[in-house]
């Protein structure tokens, strides 16, 4: 059975301004989320599914999934604050959904094989789908509790226009996730790529550390363990109208009670994406060389 692309499509670029997921950027209005289709596509993976806000959907499908017919079978399924388990209510306050991996579980009714979880605003790359596409197709039928991240080396992360948030990861001898620790700036310091720590000094760390830039790879039964996950964080945090339930969060539970592995996949794509819109320009130009030099046809769907 071919893997699943799990595209996460609900947020709104709060740093960029606007949504950023319908921004064209290639040489014929191709957006970020387009070359990430299309590199899924030849990675072997057999369908997609958006998980966006519910009064987006008809732009949505106007403009994104119409692109798509003909080339992959596509799915919607809709994150919204008050989609909690019986017994919760959302409070007054809460402006934003309850993060990433309540976005996650929005699938769970229509994914039954193997998935990989994505932004749908980072530029990841063609070696990076590559990877995880072949990690996610060589699992074992009926396999579970075997997960997945692709451990994009920081050097290749950064922005030039200001710090950004990353995943700093660890990993044993065996190349399994020990660790994820969520480092909210990260930018160089004197030539040296460094994250502020708590005491807000800055703490160096070795170019090709590994970060999640949140691509994941899943068996399903991860649907489950966040379904008892999250009525564990609600018990805590229901009443906070800006908590938010982070994937990290679940699979480093996972991974410390031997519940489940998560292999580290090298990549060496370069990530990039338009975090700030001084960023966009420069997206602009990585993306026109890389039509130029062949990795990409001059126009995708």
């Amino acid at each position: 059975m071919k893997p699943t692309l799990f595209v996460l499509a609900a947020g709104m670029g709060s740093r960029y301004g606007g949504l950023k997921q319908l921004d064209g950027l290639g040489p014929n209005g191709e957006t970020i989320m387009d070359y990430s289709i299309f590199d899924a596509i030849r990675a072997g993976f057999g369908k997609l599914v958006f998980v966006i806000r519910k009064d987006f959907e008809q732009d949505f499908r106007e403009k994104v999934l119409s692109k798509y017919e003909g080339h992959i079978p596509t799915e919607l399924v809709f994150q919204a604050i008050d989609n909690l388990p019986a017994g919760f209510t959302a409070p007054a306050e809460r402006t934003k959904p309850w993060g990433t991996n309540h976005a996650v579980l929005m699938g769970k009714d229509v994914i039954k094989e193997p998935f990989a979880v994505i932004n749908a605003d980072d530029f990841y790359g063609r070696d990076a789908f590559a990877v995880m596409g072949k990690w996610l197709s060589e699992l074992p039928e009926g396999s579970t509790g075997k997960y997945s991240m692709v451990g994009f080396r920081i050097c290749n992360t950064l922005s030039e226009n200001g710090s950004v948030a990353r995943g700093v990861c660890s990993k044993n001898d065996q190349e399994q996730l020990t660790g994820v620790v969520e480092r909210t700036e990260i930018m160089r310091v004197d030539g040296d790529i460094c994250y502020k720590n708590e005491e807000g000094g800055w703490t160096a760390v070795g170019e090709q550390t590994p970060v999640s830039m949140n691509f994941w790879g899943f068996t399903p039964d991860y649907f489950k363990y966040s379904e008892e996950q999250f009525v564990d964080f609600l018990k805590e945090n229901a009443d906070k109208p800006k908590a938010e339930y982070f994937i990290p969060l679940v699979v480093d539970n996972l991974i410390n009670s031997g519940t489940a592995t998560c292999e580290v996949l090298d990549t060496t794509a370069k990530w990039f994406g338009v975090t700030y819109a001084a960023d966009r320009p420069a997206t602009v130009e990585k993306i026109q060389s890389l039509v130029e030099a062949g990795e990409y046809p001059n126009k995708l769907f």
